[in-house]
Parts: C-alpha cells; structure tokens; sequence
C-alpha cells in the first residue's frame, strides 16, 4: 500500500516509531516500519488511519490477512491484538529478561502464536538489545497512542 507522507506521519507518531505488535523501535531494526492494515482491505478492511498500524517486517509478513488464531491455551480461534481497539500492556507483558513476549489473555497469545512474536531470531536481538540498555521499551508512553 501507497500512504501519503502525512498519513505515514501520523501512523509513526501515534506509535512512537515503534512496531505495535512486537514494540520494536525503528531505531533497531534494518527496515523501515511498515503501515499495516488492521484488518485487511481483502476481509473488507479500509485505508482509514483508525484501521491502520505500524508494524516491523517480521510482524507484518507473519500477520499478513490474519485477524485472528488459536489460543493455544484455550484452543480457541480468536481476534488477534487490534492496536488501535486495545491497549498493548492489557495483553501482553515482557519475560524476566526481557527477551519474550508473554500473552496475558487469549487475543494475548493467540496474536504471540500468529505473529510468531517469540521466534528464535527475535529473542536472540532482544537479548542483544537488553545487553546494550534498548530494551525492554517503556510502556508509559503507549497509553496514547490510541487517541
């Protein structure tokens, strides 16, 4: 998708140059953040800025069309995290060191599953990232960003 130079600002400022699925921050990754649909225009998504995220390449190429999966806990299908609908700290939380994203609900580990948010690269850079001061992120600052 094509967005308008404004658009994409807005996109970024609302979450604060950071993926809002995996919380990575466009200063510590090698691509640039992407403008996702929330939900997909092929499931009758639109190109609103109230159905749009930013997200890393990992999450985006992994989200793809989904809008929901299984909670492996519950072996339910349900909606995975809709960042503009839900607050990120309501779903998930950071392991002791920091290094994996833990679902707190079913949309919490159902979006893990899906998204692959605890795979084997992204644990390995959160520990660098953890080592070098980066991370875990602060969540103080993303209470906003649904405004």
């Amino acid at each position: 998708m094509t967005v308008s130079t404004s658009i994409r600002q807005l996109v970024e400022e609302r979450a604060g140059n950071r993926c809002e699925y995996c919380l990575s921050h466009q200063e510590y990754i090698l691509g640039r953040l992407q403008v996702d649909h929330i939900i997909p225009r092929s499931k009758g998504g639109t190109d609103d800025v109230s159905n749009l995220c930013l997200a890393c390449e990992l999450c985006n190429q992994y989200k793809w069309t989904q809008t929901d999966s299984i909670d492996l806990q519950s072996n339910q299908r349900v909606m995975i995290f809709n960042p503009r609908a839900q607050h990120w700290e309501e779903h998930f939380s950071w392991s002791d060191d920091g290094t994996k994203i833990i679902g707190l609900t079913s949309c919490g580990r159902a979006t893990v599953h899906a998204l692959r948010l605890n795979n084997k690269l992204a644990i390995i850079v959160r520990r660098n990232w953890v080592q070098a001061g980066w991370h875990p992120p602060g969540l103080s600052r993303l209470d906003d960003r649904n405004e």
